[in-house]
């Protein structure tokens, strides 16, 4: 597989992952603390990862786009918070928190390898 279909099949299944989270989060009870301030950080930070992805695609420098990588591979790890609290607050189903976990973790591990592979090529641009 290429570079330009890993691209958009890596950006497919962040979509799908975002659709995912919303119909989890329109699922949440409807208290104050569940759904309008744990479920509202959780759609900013799980939403946010693929805003940025498709920003950093588009970016003007390899400085920006490593801002953008690393603003999304914060955002994978700040939801994995919000579900973990979810979870041990028994809002969701362990089966949800497990998935909700998982694909996050996915996606951050290829961040964090894109990540290296650039720092590595931005170093050895000045060497």
């Amino acid at each position: 597989m290429d570079k330009k279909a890993k691209t958009k099949q890596f950006k497919k299944r962040l979509y799908n992952f975002v659709l995912k989270l919303i119909e989890l989060i329109e699922n949440l009870p409807k208290d104050r603390v569940c759904f309008i301030i744990i479920g509202d950080q959780l759609l900013r930070s799980g939403t946010s990862i693929l805003s940025n992805y498709i920003a950093e695609q588009s970016a003007s420098s390899k400085k920006d786009y490593l801002k953008y990588l690393e603003i999304s591979l914060k955002s994978t790890n700040e939801s994995k918070v919000w579900v973990c609290i979810l979870r041990d607050r028994d809002k969701i189903t362990k089966e949800q928190a497990v998935w909700f976990l998982d694909k996050p973790e996915e996606i951050g591990n290829i961040f964090a390898s894109i990540k290296r592979q650039m720092q590595y090529l931005i170093f050895n641009m000045y060497i």
